[in-house]
Order: C-alpha cells, then sequence, then structure tokens
C-alpha cells in the first residue's frame, strides 16, 4: 500500500528551522555562509515567533581603537537579530520569497566594553508584512527595531533595519 505524502505544514517548518539553529550545525553553517558571524562569536540566544535574541561578545578581534566593541561588528549582530526571524519566516511559506536589507539607521548610546545581547521582538508584525506580499504579490517593506542591551541591562545601541520582501514567482 502507497503511503500518502505527508506535506509540512508552515508550523512544521519553523518548527525545524528553530531546532536547526539550536544545533551544532548553525555554527557551521555560520562558518560557511557568514565566516564573520563566526569569527566575532555571534551566538543566538534565543528565537521563538515572539522575539529573537543574539549575543556578541567583546574580545580582541571585535574591538576598535578605542577598546570598545567595534560599530561594524554591533551592526551585524543587531541585523542578524531581525534578520534570522525573517529568514525563519521566509523559508517557513511555500512559495519562494526574497528579503533584502534596503535600509539601516543605527544610534549608539554607551560604550561597549563588554557582552551584549541584542533583542527583536517585532516579530508577528514581521511576519504578518511577509504574509502580506505572498498575498499580494508585491513587494513589502518592515523596519525592524533590535535593541542591544549590556550585561547591566542598560541599552547601549540601537538598529532599524529596513527590510524588503517579494514573493518569487
Amino acid at each position: 500500500m502507497e503511503q500518502p505524502l505527508k506535506l509540512t505544514t508552515e508550523q512544521q517548518r519553523i518548527d525545524r528551522f528553530q531546532r536547526q539553529v539550536k544545533s551544532m550545525g548553525f555554527r557551521f553553517f555560520l562558518l560557511k555562509k557568514l565566516p564573520m558571524a563566526w569569527l566575532a562569536g555571534l551566538r543566538v540566544k534565543h528565537l521563538s515567533m515572539e522575539r529573537c535574541e543574539t549575543t556578541i561578545p567583546f574580545k580582541w578581534l571585535n574591538q576598535n581603537p578605542f577598546r570598545s566593541t567595534y560599530f561594524a561588528v554591533l551592526s551585524m549582530a543587531g541585523e542578524f537579530a531581525s534578520g534570522l526571524p525573517a529568514l525563519m519566516i521566509t523559508r517557513s511559506h511555500s512559495v519562494k520569497i526574497s528579503l533584502l536589507v534596503v535600509d539601516l539607521q543605527a544610534t549608539f548610546s554607551k560604550k561597549v566594553t563588554g557582552k551584549v545581547t541584542f533583542v527583536f521582538d517585532e516579530v508577528p508584525a514581521l511576519a504578518q508584512t511577509i504574509q502580506d506580499a505572498v498575498e499580494s504579490k508585491e513587494g513589502r517593506t518592515y523596519q525592524a527595531t533590535s535593541i542591544g542591551y549590556n550585561t547591566e541591562g542598560e541599552e547601549v545601541a540601537r538598529f532599524m533595519v529596513t527590510w524588503s520582501f517579494k514573493a518569487k514567482s
């Protein structure tokens, strides 16, 4: 007797993506696809359909001449906090969706000399924008805000990343 094809739902694809991010294989993914993130020590602390948290350590490789974390390293971690949920959601759809950063704005409020955790807690709104792009078959943009906190819980940086989404035909 032939087994019926088991179709994967969006939620099953999201669950699989979250498991992959938590696995050791994700570090190899970083090494292969984002080697600077791997070298800098970027880590995913939390990923769900509500929020994403990424961390970046302060270390010799990540510092600038002023003995603080280089802004580009912070930018990478800040962008990744909204980019990872965007990737998770676009990969969960049955249609292919292109995603692209089209703008980046940042503010730096405190010198960074330790580990920073970036929090992006707008995943439901991001998911709705992506869904709108799929349903309309037109491009949509979303400005995602990720906020970086030092170990004392003080805001040190804020990144506003504008993402563009479009379903491929």
